[in-house]
């Protein structure tokens, strides 16, 4: 009879950071049996190896990886097992699979434990080289519960989507083991931290390094806490990489800077707002997509400069301006003024710059309820004076304008944003997902997401605050959005930076460079993985105890071509988007009355072409992350759940 513990909250886990050699199994496994039991003997109670560490990587065909495959259980999980049942830890162990009943072969995770084999996950997103070999996962996403919480599986390229690792956290991961063989950039990468601040959860990411058939592998492995913090890394070479779980952090799934939480990262989802996000929208050619029926047709796009003007919340509260719409007047026809001759084409102001989110004058002892009278005695109704002025504003400037407001319609408040040109108010779009602030004032927005064509592309509204939920930009995204716009009022979160114990200064010198910093924000995360431009521009320092911490930016789909603005920089910054469809060719929707690959009888010698029947050049139009999405298994993302 065996004496029961309560379950511990706190423990320690490792990945194992290793260079296998391709096609050597049993001296993979050898080593990688040596490092596991070094991990289990210092205290480790979960082990994550790399993906595909068993065999290697790099495999050319099923020919090839035939004699290597194996059975889950089989001999290779034997091995392990003996250490899981030793040590009484859990061991999560990266090789290839062969299905007995299909022979189909697959990359797949087993997860290992004192009892036995706990569960088995197959990788649901391929690699660029999988396909060669391996089918896509036909399991979805899985978590195991255990003694030591709940215990989810990725592999490797499933992290560049948010839906997996979404799908683990909702139901209920408290971990997620990652192996994985990431080959793009230097780890740890950002859309590791991602998946781990987007959803509240640890994630455990044992990566491959050296090099592979040409191939090379950073190392990098990593625990990422709940926050999106680094706690621990391991840059280069085989070793074990040490970290600390307490689970109560990732069952905390509030969020906010550490003295104001804003929200709920799961609680605050609008799922009926994201059920397109499971159709696949990216299937089929892009621009013959969009063009169906005639409606929705992309618009040309063009070379456009988009800018935003971060504002600061002192300035703005001890503004002598009569009012809070000429303070914004001033202060965008100054930013225009002294940057000329240069002057976007579309500038994006922050969220509720009308009536401004702070008080100018306080009204009551109790903060929050100032907030919401201030909100509520000066929203605006849509159209109405203030609109003509900014859009007579925008006239003036010869522009357009992204800006968030406070708004009254039919006895309802809305956190809005507007999208106004020289014509008229174009776009409005009302905040769907709401902080704790907005709670206190306005509804939840009734207009969904939307998109709006304009001669800088296709225009997508949303939020700060909207953005740091993944599905929004998704789903604009689907639509064909090229340039998000989102005026932000936050004061988190912060570019993650790493405590660097004194010891290991060497190991982790990649992650002290000033680029390297901005490269972990969560928005550059946001552009690349939904193929989108972003512009969100947010407020700056603090008055009368609210604050904002800045880090407005323009943010394109190529990881670090981006424009950022420190927290303390107030003021007008500008970058250039491209949202044509190709660089190259000419841009017909007619049927072309001649055969393939007669020439245009252009003097560069062009071959003409039918657009809609190619994949654009550019990788907004293309959007490459949505067609390789496996939107089958998304389901449960538009779940009406109870908290």
């Amino acid at each position: 009879m065996s004496t029961r513990f309560a379950p511990p909250t706190n423990y320690r886990v490792a990945a194992i950071q290793y260079a296998p050699s391709l096609g050597e199994k049993e001296r993979n496994i050898a080593d990688l049996l040596a490092l596991v039991e070094e991990a289990a003997q210092h205290g480790a109670r979960i082990i994550v190896l790399p993906e595909m560490g068993t065999t290697g990587h790099c495999w050319a065909s099923r020919a090839e990886i035939a004699p290597y495959v194996e059975t889950i259980p089989g001999p290779t999980t034997q091995h392990f097992q003996v250490l899981a049942t030793r040590y009484q830890c859990y061991i999560a162990l990266g090789l290839p699979e062969v299905d007995p009943e299909t022979q189909a072969y697959y990359n797949s995770l087993a997860l290992l434990g004192p009892e036995g084999l706990v569960g088995t996950y197959r990788k649901l997103h391929s690699s660029l080289y999988e396909p060669r070999w391996a089918r896509d996962g036909d399991q979805g996403i899985q978590v195991w519960e255990t003694p030591l919480g709940r215990l989810g599986g990725l592999i490797g390229e499933d992290n560049a989507y948010f839906e997996a690792a979404r799908l683990a956290a909702l139901q209920g991961a408290d971990i997620v083991l990652c192996p994985t063989n990431w080959t793009l950039e230097h780890s740890p990468i950002n859309w590791w931290m991602a998946r781990a601040l987007e959803n509240g959860i640890y994630v455990l990411a044992a990566n491959r390094e050296g090099v592979e058939r040409g191939i090379r592998f950073h190392g990098g492995s990593c625990l990422v806490n709940p926050d999106g913090s680094i706690q621990t890394a391991l840059e280069g070479g085989t070793g074990v990489l040490y970290g600390e779980v307490d689970v109560t952090r990732s069952r905390e799934k509030r969020w906010g800077s550490s003295h104001n939480y804003q929200g709920d990262r799961l609680a605050d989802r609008r799922p009926r707002a994201y059920v397109s996000l499971t159709n696949n929208q990216y299937l089929w050619e892009p621009l013959r997509y969009h063009s169906l029926y005639e409606l929705g047709e992309l618009p040309p796009g063009q070379l456009s400069c988009v800018g935003f003007l971060q504002l600061s919340l002192q300035s703005f509260g001890s503004s002598q301006s009569t009012t809070p719409l000429q303070i914004i007047q001033n202060l965008v026809r100054m930013s225009i003024r002294d940057n000329a001759p240069a002057s976007p084409d579309v500038l994006v102001l922050p969220e509720l710059a009308l009536p401004g989110p702070v008080l100018l004058q306080s009204t009551s002892q109790n903060p929050d309820q100032s907030f919401a009278e201030h909100m509520r005695a000066h929203a605006i109704s849509i159209p109405g004076p203030e609109t003509d002025e900014l859009v007579a504003l925008a006239n003036e400037l010869q522009l357009s304008m992204v800006i968030g407001v406070a708004e009254h319609d039919q006895g309802q408040y809305y956190n809005t944003v507007l999208l106004l040109d020289p014509q008229g108010i174009y776009g409005t779009y009302r905040k769907l997902h709401l902080t704790r602030r907005d709670r206190l004032w306005a509804s939840p927005g009734n207009l969904g997401l939307s998109t709006f064509d304009t001669p800088s592309g296709r225009i997508g509204l949303a939020t700060g605050y909207d953005v740091l939920f993944p599905e929004t930009l998704r789903v604009l995204a689907g639509l064909g959005t090229d340039l998000v716009c989102a005026p932000a009022f936050l004061d988190f979160p912060n570019p993650v930076s790493m405590t660097v114990p004194p010891t290991a200064k060497g190991p982790y010198s990649f992650l002290l460079d000033e680029e390297e910093r901005l490269h972990h924000l969560i928005w550059s995360v946001r552009a690349a993985e939904h193929d989108v431009y972003l512009a969100l521009t947010n407020w700056s320092q603090t008055w009368a105890g609210v604050g904002a911490n800045g880090m407005s930016g323009v943010f394109s789909p190529t990881s670090n071509v981006e424009v950022v603005a420190d927290e303390d920089d107030p003021g007008l910054m500008m970058m250039t988007i491209d949202t044509r469809e190709q660089r190259t060719g000419r841009r017909t929707t007619h049927t072309l009355d001649y055969a393939p690959g007669d020439m245009a009888g252009s003097l560069t010698g062009e071959l003409a072409y039918n657009v809609l029947d190619s994949i654009p050049g550019n990788v907004v139009r293309a959007k490459p992350m949505l067609r390789k999405r496996q939107p089958y298994w998304y389901l449960d993302l538009v779940r009406e759940r109870q908290h």
